[in-house]
């Protein structure tokens, strides 16, 4: 499965999550290698969210990259 597909099947959940404003694919980087981007109002150490709130490292074996953007 590649980026767009893993974005577009998990969007709607992603979006549910607090601090989540958007949602999209982009290239990582370092490697260069396809990624799911979700843009934050801040980010959050994991360890001060509820696990049902953690944004997932992949999805669909896609790897997913945690963008802080501020309010918008």
């Amino acid at each position: 499965m590649d980026a767009k597909q893993a974005r577009a099947l998990h969007e709607s959940q992603l979006l549910q999550l607090p601090n989540v404003t958007g949602v999209g694919t982009g290239k990582d980087e370092g490697s260069g290698a396809d990624v799911i981007v979700v843009f934050v109002t801040r980010k959050v150490p994991s360890d001060q969210l509820r696990a049902e709130d953690v944004v997932p490292e992949e999805l669909e074996g896609v790897p997913v990259r945690v963008l802080p953007i501020g309010e918008s």
